[in-house]
């Protein structure tokens, strides 16, 4: 059925007035008057509200150390940095991921080498991991996709057997816990973002958290272009004004204003993460006899921070393709996404050499999901709103 037809067949009202996107960012008067007192403040950058926002999230995933980036890109090419990937590293990243995950690697010259995913949480397979691992392999960087985080205890395991560094890609993960322990305390690195469809923002920003202090020093040396003041790491010392630069580094600095509205933000983050579960669990209670859906799975033990809430289309009971059934929900204004095409699929990637079919769980599952909003601004109208319109939908393309 093609899009004129979708169009036609639905015609009158859409169950919404106004677009409703799949995420927002809930910034309040707070908010405006922490980064208002940085800006009439002496400091713009790297001033003191950068080590207080730090100390604040290591505090809160109970991590030693903290060291915030201009994104959360920017803190996984530092995070690849300190664990010393270089060219003809090979690092284990899922197929089924934003693109930063494995373009992280590539700026350091490693290869990455992409593992498949389990079919259930579309998180990555750990036996896809010990398959694909050679005497090349430096590093593994799981993604707690949607939220829902890996399974830890295998990846330890497989990590540890082989010597290998785990950066752990958080993007989605901020107060999700595993078996009782916060996510960001775990992995050697953990890396979170603070872009607005997640969990705090800082308006953009990224941090590495570990427990690792040469990490930490790596990290902290990487975002400002390699450059050190430390007396005591100092080659030379020609006076108190000196400082050296030891290794190519880049300006991946975070501004005090930006610290100052992560500040604020993660004092309301506990609040952020009660309406994700709730509205989460709300979706799963309201759709859960819908059968030409597969609603998201949760795996005992870990607790997801719902960041995203991804359904997956059951194609063999519609008359329909992802594609129509997508529009058609774009039409009633409900702002879906999905969340994502495999890595290697993108051009990009297909010219260095990787080939479809690669990771043959990612590929059918990217075909069938789509993302449903999902954010703490959403009102209760907004969630019965996307309810209705997916009931909607499907019932119309139904067999």
């Amino acid at each position: 059925m093609n899009n004129d037809n979708i169009l036609a067949a639905f015609g009158g009202k859409p169950v919404r007035d106004s677009y409703l996107p799949y995420g927002r960012q809930w910034l309040d008067q707070d908010d405006i008057c922490a980064v208002l007192n940085v800006l009439k403040g002496e400091y713009l950058t790297t001033g003191p509200v950068i080590s207080q926002f730090e100390k604040e999230i290591a505090r809160y995933v109970g991590a030693k150390y903290a060291v915030t980036f201009s994104s959360g890109t920017a803190a996984l090419h530092g995070a690849c940095f300190a664990a010393g990937i270089a060219s003809g590293d090979e690092v284990i990243v899922p197929a089924l991921t934003f693109a930063a995950s494995a373009n992280c690697v590539l700026y350091q010259g490693g290869k990455p080498v992409f593992a498949d995913i389990d079919p259930q949480t579309y998180n990555v397979a750990p036996g896809s991991i010990q398959k694909l691992i050679t005497k090349n392999t430096k590093a593994i960087i799981p993604v707690d996709f949607t939220g829902q985080p890996v399974e830890h205890d295998r990846i330890q395991e497989i990590a540890g057997k082989y010597n290998l560094v785990i950066i752990e890609d958080a993007a989605h993960a901020l107060g999700a816990s595993y078996k009782g322990q916060k996510i960001g305390s775990i992995s050697d690195m953990t890396m979170f973002s603070f872009h607005p469809v997640k969990h705090i923002t800082a308006g953009e920003g990224g941090v590495i958290t570990t427990n690792n202090k040469m990490f930490y020093d790596k990290l902290v040396q990487f975002r400002t272009h390699g450059i050190t003041r430390e007396r005591e790491r100092l080659k030379k010392n020609h006076g108190p004004w000196y400082y050296e630069m030891h290794f190519l580094g880049y300006n991946y600095r975070m501004t005090d204003f930006q610290a100052a509205l992560g500040i604020s933000q993660l004092k309301k983050l506990e609040l952020f993460l009660q309406k994700r579960t709730l509205y989460a669990e709300k979706y799963m209670e309201a759709l859960q006899n819908i059968k030409q859906i597969n609603l998201p799975h949760q795996k005992e033990g870990a607790v997801s921070s719902w960041h995203l809430f991804v359904i997956r289309v059951n194609l063999n009971r519609l008359f329909a393709g992802r594609k129509e059934i997508f529009e058609a929900l774009q039409k009633e204004n409900i702002g879906v996404n999905v969340h994502y095409l495999p890595v290697y699929l993108h051009p990009y990637y297909c010219e260095l050499g990787y080939q479809p079919g690669l990771c043959p769980n990612a590929e059918q599952i990217y075909e069938s999901i789509i993302t449903l909003p999902l954010f703490p601004a959403m009102s209760s109208g907004d969630l019965s709103d996307v309810i209705k319109a997916v009931k909607k939908v499907l019932g119309y393309f139904s067999h």
